[in-house]
């Protein structure tokens, strides 16, 4: 696939050296270690992103790929490293954060889980316009306007006074993707977005992931879909035993890996 100006630049400014300061609204994470008890479900990853970068994360199942994820908004606590988000550093080698270090994190990252996480008794307008209310402080009228904005961006204005459960797999996880959208957020996280999907409802969520690419969100992304790991990403994360095997450009690791147990995943998934 050809790259365009700004995947060119992305690709030549993506890797920095780990004395680099942090790079403003990206993503800069060091040495980053999960334990639960005496297991070690992440052992010293990292991984430094430029602004407007997009990410993907594959590898076989139990790699550490949601841990890792789900790690730098402190859905998980980790047990040593730092992160970077947006400007926002918390070190997880010291005591947990305070409250208000993890609400700038978690105020500049958005996040899109396997399960919708919509709440069922609100309407789909609802779902989008509350947590603007509630985090930003927005008035009513201007949640709904930006609500109504991203609806139209996500394809379903006309299902803004319907509940949840009236709608598809993926009309609910495009409105999942716009309430997460609502909070401007500088980084948006997706975990395996397409897994609980038909194959047809999840071309519906990946074209609106391929469009935020196209904009410049940066974002990190587990996923299973090879095609858009490839042909979407600019850099692609192998990760195996909670560590990562490889990191580079991605039709580079994905058509000429060379790890083993790399090049073994990439032909389970790809030879099916």
């Amino acid at each position: 696939m050809d790259q365009s100006p700004k995947k060119a630049i992305l690709m030549e400014t993506a890797i920095v050296p780990a004395e680099s300061p942090p790079m403003l609204g990206a993503v800069n994470v060091q040495g980053l270690h999960k334990n639960y008890g005496v297991i070690e479900v992440l052992h010293d990853v990292s991984l430094q992103m430029a602004e407007g970068e997009v990410v993907s994360i594959i590898g076989p199942s139990g790699a550490g790929k949601s841990t890792f994820l789900r790690c730098l908004n402190y859905l998980e606590v980790p047990t040593a490293g730092t992160i970077t988000i947006g400007g926002t550093t918390v070190d997880a080698s010291a005591k947990r954060p305070d409250r208000a270090s993890l609400q700038r994190l978690r105020r500049v990252t958005g996040m899109v889980f396997q399960s919708f996480n919509l709440f069922p008794h609100l309407t789909v307008m609802e779902n989008i316009s509350l947590p603007q209310q509630k985090v930003l402080g927005r008035s009513r009228d201007e949640a709904h306007s930006v609500a109504e904005s991203l609806l139209a961006r996500v394809g379903l204005v006309e299902k803004s006074d319907q509940h949840p459960s009236r709608l598809s797999g993926g009309q609910q996880q495009r409105i999942a993707i716009a309430r997460a959208l609502a909070l401007s957020p500088k980084v948006m996280l997706f975990d395996e977005p397409t897994s609980a999907l038909d194959p047809e409802l999840g071309l519906e969520v990946l074209s609106v992931m391929r469009d935020l690419a196209d904009e410049g969100m940066t974002m990190l992304v587990v996923t299973h879909e090879m095609q858009f790991a490839r042909d979407v990403s600019d850099r692609v994360m192998v990760m195996a035993g909670g560590r990562v095997l490889e990191l580079g450009p991605s039709q580079e690791v994905m058509t000429n890996p060379t790890h083993e147990r790399t090049k073994k995943f990439l032909r389970a998934v790809l030879d099916r």
